[in-house]
C-alpha cells in the first residue's frame, strides 16, 4: 500500500498556472503507475493524466491535452501535474491516484487515493 498527499492547489485567474504535487510514502514510487483525477461539484470524478511506472508512457484527457503535463521524480517519491492556461472549467478537487495493476492504461483508477487538493480558476 502507498500513502498519497497532494499539495499545490489554490485560487488562480484564468490563463494562469499551478503545479500540483503528490508526495508518496510506503512502497517506492517506481512500483506504481500514477494518475491524476478531478471532481467538480455535482459531477463524477474524471481522469486527467497518467504516467507509467517507468515514466515512458503518458496520456491525458482531451480536455487538458496541450495544457497539462504530468511528471514524476522517483528520487523524491513525488508526482507532479503542471497546469498551464487554466480555464474556469478546470475548477475541481484534484486527486492523486496510484495503480499497481494496469487500470490507468485504460484511464481507470487504481486502489490508492490521496485526500485531494482544491483548484479554483476565476474568470
Amino acid at each position: 500500500q502507498v500513502q498519497l498527499v497532494e499539495s499545490g492547489g489554490g485560487l488562480v485567474q484564468a490563463g494562469g498556472s499551478l503545479r500540483l504535487s503528490c508526495a508518496t510514502s510506503g512502497r517506492t514510487l517506481a512500483s506504481y503507475h500514477m494518475g491524476w483525477f478531478r471532481q467538480a461539484p455535482g459531477k463524477e470524478r474524471e481522469f486527467v493524466a497518467f504516467i507509467s511506472a517507468s515514466g515512458g508512457m503518458r496520456s491525458y484527457a482531451d480536455s487538458v491535452k496541450g495544457r497539462f503535463t504530468i511528471s514524476k521524480d522517483n528520487a523524491k517519491n513525488t508526482v507532479y501535474l503542471q497546469m498551464n492556461s487554466l480555464k474556469p472549467e478546470d475548477t475541481a478537487v484534484y486527486y492523486c491516484n496510484a495503480d499497481s495493476t494496469s487500470r490507468l492504461f485504460r484511464s481507470r483508477p487504481g486502489d490508492d487515493w490521496g485526500q485531494g487538493t482544491q483548484v479554483t480558476v476565476s474568470s
